[in-house]
């Protein structure tokens, strides 16, 4: 099916990683669409990594995502379970049944505005209700409609996005889609909030087997399947829904990669006393239950802590968002995750899930942390050297995985990735005869470059670096975050004036890194001052006295394993 790729098949487990998937595709069908442009660079990224093709019962060919999300009741919107591209009015209206039918029909959603005007502009759905599939990379698609005019961007509103299936522009296939129907996504009331709930949840029959079956699908159509990403919400139920189903994949796929992002959404606050404690135990349940089970474990955040006591927001120099809109958060987490994702994507001289996973988590540090810079600060007229010689000795990415600033702690190895520097950038174009202001600019390569600068930042570091031409796709529905950027996301002087910036660079680090000790310790902290007879209704939900004594323990062990010590290289 995927031609010789390296598979990998993407588990998205919980609204919030409903809301980072949703931004996550839409990179990844802007990156499609751009596939054969003159400019690009061809071939650096895979994308039969994450897509697999595919046909309807009308004969389409269809290039979907390799995908399985579980989400609660009423979280969908319009989206239909089903996957548009494989709907068939005429099947739907088709009953053997010939007798008597009282039909019980549940009030429609209405679609948000932003999709009803993506359809339009798009033109995939005809009168007949047939899909008709936009063309895709390799003559894997259809002929693409085509339209007297092109349409205008269509960028959706703050206001207008409820749920993530608001603004995902990617057509999905039936068995994509897995609901959980005995929870709310709305209301007070029937709500997965502990993770007690979500471990039963895969513990019964119907949906264990239902995950199962999906997973038979799309791994027995795999020719070369690496691994599984899990993109699992920490802050509630689904952190249980997580750990087993990552628990799942190591039983029946041995010797597969499972690197987990575990996901948390912006800020909170004190007056919210149960929704805290439920998110301190679900996160420190899922976080030790997922590194047990997973090749490797990130936390993805914005906020600035993981323990009870809320720390500010992050800042990004050339971002403006909103951190209580999960549409800005998971906006700006997506574009960190299709960076830090690249190595095991590229066409050419892929790094293995597996053999990223090693190198980052060895001496049993499972868990690592994130950062970004978003966009990479590349001014016209600069070179790389240029650029990163303005950081100085200072960390020159943005942490993501509320472990705190990375300043004074230590890394013992790091996978980097740079994408979307324009070659002619790569080096310092120095008039022959003027000596080079730094040992960057005398470098010959751009590869040579970052090498170089990873050296000088992190001396006795393992680094892995890769350099990429292919930027990071923002164009809507990815919201207006950028100031002072071009349509390229070069950073300008001033405000930007005429298009809306369209890619940005970005330089993203996935980090073994001692501030995970402080940030652990700190959770089992906060642990250790709950009275647990106040939050009988978390325990009651499936967890015992004797498991958080385990955590505990647990917690502090793997803290123990990020305090001091030496990296790989002596």
């Amino acid at each position: 099916m995927a031609g010789g790729a390296r598979e990998v098949l993407t588990l998205q487990l919980g609204h919030f990683a409903g809301f980072v998937g949703a931004h996550w595709w839409n990179q990844q069908d802007a990156a499609l669409g751009r596939a054969t442009d003159a400019k690009e660079s061809p071939g650096e990224l895979c994308p039969d990594v994450l897509y697999r093709t595919g046909r309807t019962l009308h004969g389409q060919d269809t290039y979907t995502p390799r995908l399985i999300l579980m989400d609660l009741k009423g979280s969908l919107s319009s989206l239909k379970e089903e996957g548009g591209p494989y709907r068939d009015k005429q099947l739907d209206a088709a009953i053997a049944w010939q007798g008597k039918l009282t039909t019980h029909k549940e009030e429609l959603c209405l679609k948000n505005p932003y999709l009803q005007d993506f359809l339009s502009a798009e033109g995939v759905l005809s009168s007949d209700g047939v899909w008709r599939i936009k063309s895709i990379p390799n003559g894997k698609g259809s002929p693409p409609l085509t339209t007297a005019t092109t349409p205008k961007p269509l960028i959706p509103t703050e206001a207008s996005i409820r749920v993530w299936s608001d603004f995902l522009r990617v057509h999905l296939h039936p068995r994509s889609i897995c609901m959980i129907q005995k929870y709310n996504h709305d209301g007070e009331a029937g709500r997965l909030e502990a993770f007690g709930q979500g471990e039963s949840v895969l513990k019964e029959p119907k949906y264990q087997e239902e995950l199962e079956d999906r997973l038979h699908f799309y791994v027995e159509e795999c020719d070369y399947l690496q691994g599984f990403q899990i993109l699992c919400d920490l802050h509630d139920g689904f952190s249980g829904v997580g750990a087993k189903a990552a628990e799942l994949l190591q039983d029946e796929y041995s010797g597969r990669g499972i690197i987990t992002w575990g996901l948390l959404p912006g800020p909170y606050h004190r007056g919210e006393a149960q929704r805290n404690i439920y998110r301190l135990l679900n996160t420190a349940f899922g976080l030790m239950h997922l590194t047990t089970h997973s090749s490797l474990v990130c936390p993805l955040s914005l906020g600035g802590s993981l323990g009870l006591r809320p720390e500010p927001p992050v800042n990004f120099p050339y971002l403006h968002y909103d951190a209580t809109l999960p549409f800005h958060c998971s906006a700006i987490l997506a574009t960190a995750l299709d960076t830090v994702t690249v190595p095991y994507r590229l066409c050419s001289s892929p790094v293995s899930m597996v053999h990223l996973a090693d190198m980052l988590s060895f001496c049993g540090k499972k868990v690592v942390t994130a950062g970004a810079t978003i966009p990479f600060p590349l001014a016209p007229g600069q070179s790389l050297p240029d650029s990163l010689m303005q950081f100085g000795g200072a960390t020159p990415w943005t942490p993501l995985s509320a472990c705190g600033e990375p300043s004074g702690t230590r890394c013992f190895a790091q996978s980097v990735v740079l994408r979307g520097i324009d070659r002619a950038c790569h080096t310092s174009q120095l008039t022959p005869g003027t000596p080079p202001p730094s040992s960057l600019h005398a470098c010959t390569t751009g590869e040579e470059v970052l090498a170089q600068y990873l050296q000088q930042q992190q001396p006795r570091v393992m680094s892995s670096s890769h350099l990429l031409l292919t930027p990071c796709r923002v164009a809507p529905p990815y919201p207006h975050l950028f100031s002072s950027c071009s349509p390229q996301g070069m950073v300008l002087d001033g405000s930007p004036k005429g298009a809306a910036v369209e890619s940005i660079p970005v330089f993203g680090a996935l980090c073994s890194s001692s501030s995970l000790h402080q940030t652990l310790e700190a959770l089992a902290r906060d642990l250790t001052k709950l009275d647990l007879r106040r939050w009988a209704s978390f325990m009651d939900a499936g967890v015992e006295h004797d498991d958080v004594a385990e955590l505990l323990q647990e917690l502090q062990s793997l803290a123990q394993c990020y305090q001091g010590g030496d990296s790989l290289v002596d």
